[in-house]
């Protein structure tokens, strides 16, 4: 009988094919690549037309012989690795080391692939095999080749320059010049006041119009148009004498169409903003799905492949997707035709689908118990968002209302707008750019406004000016910096998550608050590619080579051309840093960052004289620990500071002399202010109590009398803890006053009906709904998170999101006090359950036929041997056996002094 050996990469998957196969295919795991390049000098070979060397990995070896075992008796062999380049590359490997044995000549070996792995799609790739795409692998040795000779060429330099770097990486160095950018960029920041001017109207049936001036004096305001106290108070004294009326009303209908389903990009930066999923978190999980999950016994594939930069759906997938809406949601829910969806991103790579279940019908309740915590959720939004690409577009309501003064100069607008119909909506909730979040609302702007015609009166009831101020860029979130990166068309969505992790691991950056803050040593290494290898971090750069890279992969370029002129540039560059010395290096990157760190002084003083010694120069200095500013004068002048600009955002040396008074709450006539303790930062609401200390009473003699403490019953005023990311330099009266109102109400639960609040606690932002508390996520802003994102994250499961413990199995109930005896699953195995009582079933039993009767024995037999020794028991024990023990106490002699002995 025929036999057919299929070779996959992984385990898991070997596991599921094995399952769709006969009993005529054997199928085996490669453990991803056999093979990869000697981590030393002259792996890759320019001068021999680059010329590469190949060695089996440290683990390589028992499936390569397991394989090569196999494949002797074998009448076919099929490479199954994943349809990418990696995947083609490791085939190619395997294929490799075969001809090497020469068993190549002997058995026909073919190269199959497919997006997602059921056994349809197993079956029919075996039905039609094909050769190596040999274009794929050469892109694969040209990004390999690449990366190497960067590595290899451009870390060494770093050791031997800058003391405390590590090394560096073709598209790491790119990374990490975004984010020592972006912190560049906060530190310098400078914030500036404006003033913004809000309006409350309301009609003759008292409903209330919220709105915000927009003309002044017939003039359209910008945002800086109003700059300081002083002008939004003559502004709001002008305004306060004029009666209003509507002047216009605008209402248009718009729609809003789905996304399309995800990529690899897309699925991370959405799993880290509405999961708070990394990127290596997010593709484990997806990785899992991919490779099959047990379901009632059967291993299934639950999503197509994960690594993906195309948009489209199989003609077979949009069917079942529009079957499933027309069934479980209505016609009005489906579209008239299906959507198609057309890559946008720069440098797509092979035309695979978009990540979606294989099975549209298997939706997340059904799949639930057979999933953990990470798996369900992510499958939940790739089910989703699948299902949301084909749906019918949101329809919504837009109204906006101008509302002019008497003096037909000074206009007022509110906007609202309404669902109409919700759509795809009702699937799929789009989440908040977190970097261009809403100042208020559900995302949506869903504010209803109330019906209003041309020129009826309206009166006011309160105009008020609001103080803001310019905030800095935010930091990069994993999310953010891999939607610039694609955006560049620098790397390969696939790898950003290890172009992560590896920035993390060499300590060049520290992810806070799901936030990355270049390290020092990042910092300084940035700053020295840029000074001496500046194309090589350039964007631009990197880009057109990722063009080049896929150009090889679509048989466009021959990839050893490529190789030649990258090699030819960047091998002069190492060439031109041969001769430089530690300390030309310091002065180099001392002069470059100079201006950054020590901007000029509005005084015209110089910037780097020592504020300690001042007579020395601060400048950059290299230590054991990295990178520092410190005083020429070293070593009698002992002066230093981090790297970060004087006065700026992120220096930690300024601290906030004294409360800064902030205004007066309107309500109660208390001034508000910002104040930092002993505890951090917070607004305080009223001045601090101050109460005169009674006399001390004095007894006959003249000497203090001694008198019991009492309560202070002073009032204290109302204070409220600053959220972490708000700075007591810049925070406003308004912001102010919000925090003082907390905890807000948000909005009624659209099922339940019960009131929502967020507020703060001791453990930070929260949201409160009846007994239920659920904490805010760092990139949730407690100020202005809606009820959309409420509800979802009330909806989600807790952080441990460990799945639900099954059931134990009744036995009966036990014959002494008739309570109920259960078998249970555990870590260590199964065990029966009486009461607190719990014991390991052993070897002796068999499980499956366990009757009530042996598990009483068992029970009885636990509770013979007395209570466990681990954990108190244990300690209680030997703490009681110790003082039962202690001897008598008996004289000692005394302690000899210091340098003579005892006699």
């Amino acid at each position: 009988m025929a036999h057919k050996l299929v070779i996959v990469e992984s385990p898991a998957k070997a596991k599921t094919i094995n399952k769709y196969l006969g009993s005529d295919y054997t199928v085996l795991a490669s453990y991803g690549h056999i093979r990869d390049l000697p981590p030393k000098d002259g792996s890759v070979r320019p001068d021999e037309d680059f010329a590469m060397d190949w060695e089996l990995g440290d683990r390589a070896d028992k499936p390569v012989s397991e394989i090569t075992k196999a494949v002797k008796g074998a009448d076919a062999v099929y490479l199954a690795s994943d349809p990418d380049r990696e995947g083609e590359a490791i085939a190619w490997h395997i294929l490799e080391v075969l001809r090497a044995k020469g068993l190549a000549k002997s058995v026909p070996i073919k190269r199959i692939t497919f997006n997602e792995i059921t056994k349809k799609t197993v079956t029919d790739a075996i039905a039609n095999p094909r050769e190596i795409d040999q274009d794929l692998v050469d892109a694969y040795m040209a990004r390999r080749a690449l990366d190497y000779l960067v590595g290899f060429s451009l870390s060494p330099v770093l050791w031997r320059k800058l003391p405390g770097a590590k090394s560096a990486g073709r598209v790491q160095s790119v990374a990490l010049r975004l984010i020592c950018e972006r912190e560049s960029e906060i530190e310098v920041f400078k914030p500036q006041e404006f003033w913004s001017i809000e309006g409350a109207f309301s009609t003759s049936n008292d409903a209330l119009i919220p709105a915000h001036l927009t003309h002044l004096n017939g003039k359209k305001l910008d945002k800086f148009a109003i700059q300081t106290e002083a002008e939004a108070q003559a502004t709001l004294s002008m305004l306060n004498q004029l009666t209003w009326k509507v002047s216009s009303v605008e209402k248009k209908q718009s729609r809003r169409n789905p996304y399309p389903p995800f990529t690899t990009s897309t699925i991370q930066q959405e799993a880290s903003r509405k999961l708070g999923l990394t990127a290596t978190r997010t593709m484990r999980t997806a990785q899992g799905l991919y490779e099959g999950i047990d379901i009632g016994g059967e291993t299934v594939g639950l999503i197509t492949y994960m690594r993906t930069d195309g948009v489209s759906l199989s003609a077979e997938a949009i069917a079942s997707a529009r079957d499933v809406i027309a069934r479980d949601f209505g016609k009005n829910y489906l579209p008239d035709e299906p959507r198609v969806y057309k890559n946008a991103a720069k440098n797509a790579q092979e035309a695979h689908e978009a990540i979606r279940p294989t099975d549209m019908n298997r939706t997340p309740e059904k799949v639930a118990k057979y999933l953990d915590g990470d798996s369900l959720r992510l499958y939940t939004l790739v089910w989703q968002r699948t299902m949301a690409s084909q749906m019918a577009s949101a329809v919504l309501d837009q109204v906006a209302v101008d509302i002019i003064g008497n003096d037909n100069k000074s206009t007022f607008r509110a906007t609202g707008s309404v669902v109409v119909f919700d759509g795809w909506l009702k699937v799929y909730q789009e989440s908040d750019d977190e970097d261009k979040k809403p100042e208020g609302g559900d995302g949506y702007g869903n504010v209803r406004l109330p019906p209003v015609n041309q020129n009826d009166p309206l009166t006011k009831k309160e105009i008020k000016p609001e103080q803001h101020f310019t905030q800095p860029p935010p930091r990069y979130s994993e999310a953010s910096l891999v939607k610039k990166l694609e955006e560049l068309g620098i790397g390969r969505p696939s790898t950003y998550a290890s172009i992560m992790q590896v920035l993390q691991d060499r300590d060049y950056v520290t992810l806070d608050k799901k936030r990355f803050i270049p390290e020092d040593r990042g910092r300084i290494v940035t700053a020295f590619l840029e000074n001496y290898f500046h194309d090589y971090v350039e964007y631009d750069f990197t880009a057109d080579l990722e063009e080049k890279l896929d150009d090889i992969s679509g048989g466009r370029i021959d990839w050893k051309k490529v190789l030649r002129e990258f090699w030819t540039g960047f091998s002069s560059a190492i060439g031109e840093t041969k001769d430089l010395k530690i300390s030309n290096v310091i002065d180099a990157l001392d002069e470059m960052l100079g201006p950054h760190f020590f901007p000029p002084q509005k005084d015209g003083s110089d910037p780097r004289v020592c504020t300690v010694c001042k007579t020395g120069r601060m400048g950059l200095k290299l230590g054991k620990f990295g990178a520092f500013l410190g005083c020429s004068n070293y070593p009698e002048c002992r002066n230093t500071r981090p790297l970060a600009v004087a006065g700026g955002a992120n220096d930690t040396s300024v601290q906030m002399q004294g409360p800064r008074e902030l205004g007066n709450d309107p309500e109660t006539g208390l001034p508000v202010s910002a104040r930092v303790g002993p505890y951090g930062a917070y607004v305080q609401l009223g001045p601090a109590p101050v109460a005169a200390p009674p006399p001390e009473p004095v007894s006959e003699d003249g000497k203090p009398k001694k008198k019991k403490k009492k309560k202070d019953d002073t009032p204290k005023p109302k204070r409220v803890s600053l959220p972490k990311g708000l700075d007591p330099n810049l925070i406003d009266l308004t912001t102010a006053l919000k925090l003082l109102g907390l905890p807000r109400e948000i909005g009624k639960h659209p099922e339940s009906g019960e009131m929502i609040y967020a507020g703060l606690g001791r453990f930070g932002p929260y949201l409160k709904m009846g007994p239920q508390y659920k904490t805010l996520t760092p990139d949730d802003d407690v100020l202005n998170v809606g009820l959309n994102r409420a509800v979802v994250l009330i909806a989600e499961p807790n952080k441990s999101n460990r799945p639900q413990r099954e059931p134990g199995k009744a036995l009966g109930e036990h014959p002494d006090d008739g309570k109920p005896v259960s078998l249970n699953k555990g870590r260590f195995g199964p065990y029966v359950k009486w009461g607190k009582v719990m014991a390991t079933v052993t070897k002796s039993y068999d499980p499956d036929t366990l009757t009530l009767t042996e598990a009483v024995e068992i029970l009885a037999a636990k509770i013979a041997k007395g209570p466990s020794t681990f954990g108190k028991g244990r300690k209680a024990t030997k703490a009681k056996a110790v003082k039962e023990e202690k001897p008598a106490k008996v004289a000692q002699a005394p302690k000899a002094k210091k340098g003579k002995a005892a006699s």
